[in-house]
């Protein structure tokens, strides 16, 4: 079934991970640009770096959108993707709440200092061409415990106290992903802007871990590269992966 804008919404029970399955379309020549897979049930949801995505069944928001590429931007700038879609995640956070979701650097969505959501996005290459990406967001809606990580997590419920259909909130947040993108195409410039404002912890002096070195650093900004700006004694800039915060 289709979304209000006219792209195709699959709607799955179970699967080993949304991101997969639109994988799997991409590869079997059955992608359609803007196309997005929602499940109620991930057994296999991951994050970056081959992280677990744990999320109750029902509960929350896996969704999965396939984007056609084709040269519109330069592979060595895809981190420009990943800020509109947490633009995007951000937004709509926003959108059910009068606090505001942050963008902690590289891809997590934060409210009240707690996870509340995540990015995955896995790019398809034909040589150095970039052919398809698949944005993978993973939100938090009416999860009320997490366990070990209830200092660590929170959802959109925690907040507002009231559950809502994730099928639903799924439906609006693919059209703000495709918006999102859309901007992207047209004027990248205001997601760079619009994606700093947001900044997790932007502006303040926050420990960080590189290999064995705790130190201290203002946050400064994202490069379009994906670098985290920082500055302390000098501005310095590093890669996804690099380092770590310590809060």
């Amino acid at each position: 079934m289709p979304n209000q804008k006219g792209f195709p919404f699959i709607l799955l029970h179970t699967v080993d991970s949304t991101n997969n399955y639109a994988m799997g379309m991409v590869h079997e020549g059955m992608a359609q640009h803007g196309a997005a897979v929602f499940s109620r049930e991930q057994t296999k949801g991951r994050g970056q770096r081959n992280r677990h995505w744990i999320s109750e069944t029902g509960m929350n928001i896996a969704l999965s959108v396939i984007l056609e590429i084709n040269d519109q931007f330069s592979a060595s700038r895809m981190f420009l993707l990943s800020k509109a879609m947490a633009l995007a995640a951000a937004r709509f956070f926003n959108r059910y709440t009068t606090e505001t979701a942050f963008i902690k650097w590289p891809n997590d969505i934060y409210l009240r200092d707690r996870k509340a959501g995540g990015i995955l996005i896995e790019n398809i290459l034909k040589g150095n061409a970039w052919k398809f990406s698949i944005a993978g967001v993973g939100l938090n809606i009416n999860q009320d415990a997490f366990g070990e990580l209830a200092t660590k997590a929170i959802s959109l419920y925690n907040i507002s106290g009231k559950k809502e259909d994730p099928e639903v909130l799924a439906r609006q947040l693919h059209e703000d992903l495709m918006f999102y993108f859309q901007l992207l195409v047209q004027q990248p410039e205001e997601v760079t802007s619009a994606y700093d404002a947001l900044l997790y912890k932007k502006g303040e002096m926050i420990r960080f871990k590189k290999q064995s070195q705790v130190f201290e650093a203002r946050v400064v900004s994202v490069t379009d590269f994906g670098e985290l700006v920082v500055q302390h004694a000098v501005e310095e800039k590093f890669s996804v992966g690099e380092v770590a915060w310590v809060l």
